[in-house]
């Protein structure tokens, strides 16, 4: 029975050590722990499969998704949330969590995105009828604004390419505004801890972000190399 968890783990590891840079090798301490986890994922699936097969003895796996298939996107676990969290940002009667999952699904490694087939877009996001391109726009736009994409302009007018910050960045900025309600900002930090996911602590109590880097590419040829935590001052809006 195949391990359905291998994939998507090694695609998120072998995309971080891409975006480290070129030529990055994983070393003997991340194999080990890349095989301890996935061990750990083996023996959760199993449990898992013997529950599902006990709940619905007749199903059969060609029924069900599965991440073997082709044509899937990655997202965070916390996506559900911080939709709802943006759609509070965005106010009543703006709603713009279809439009960022719509674009997300688009999305590869690079997390740009070109967008001069808007009139699609904005039709599988449900938007219909003679409104529906304009509506799609200011739904980007909005977006934009709160800073969950950036947009620069292009062949297809202003809104012709976007950029997709980690939007747990963006969430925890909002939240040292003051703009994110208190109970959905615990329930985020509380299911984080949990998956893990840290990204949130990436941004410090200021909004910068937090960034380690090596003072000098002449240490990696020594033992031990010394590492520099740097803040990243993110512009005004």
């Amino acid at each position: 029975m195949p391990d359905l968890l291998k994939p998507a783990f090694f695609t998120v590891v072998m995309a971080r050590l891409r975006s480290e840079g070129s030529g990055v090798k994983p070393g003997p301490v991340l194999i080990l722990g890349i095989e301890m986890a996935n061990r750990r994922a083996s023996a959760v699936l199993k449990r898992q499969l013997k529950t599902r097969a006990r709940l619905w003895p007749d199903v059969r796996s060609e029924e069900l998704w599965s991440l073997d298939n082709e044509g899937w996107a990655p997202l965070p676990r916390l996506m559900p949330l911080m939709m709802s969290i943006m759609d509070d940002l965005a106010g009543k009667g703006t709603p713009v969590s279809r439009v960022y999952l719509e674009l997300w699904s688009r999305l590869r490694e690079e997390a740009f995105l070109s967008l001069g087939n808007a009139q699609e877009m904005a039709f599988h996001a449900g938007f219909e009828g003679q409104r529906a391109l304009r509506t799609w726009r200011d739904r980007v736009a909005r977006l934009a604004e709160l800073g969950f994409i950036e947009l620069k302009d292009g062949p297809f007018g202003e809104q012709s390419y976007a950029l997709f910050p980690n939007p747990y960045h963006v969430v925890k900025r909002h939240f040292l505004k003051g703009n994110v309600q208190e109970r959905k900002w615990q329930a985020l930090l509380v299911r984080a801890e949990e998956i893990p996911a840290l990204d949130i602590d990436d941004i410090d109590d200021q909004g910068n972000l937090i960034l380690e880097e090596e003072d000098d590419p002449k240490e990696s040829e020594k033992p031990e190399k010394r590492i520099i935590r740097r803040t990243v001052k993110r512009p005004a809006k």
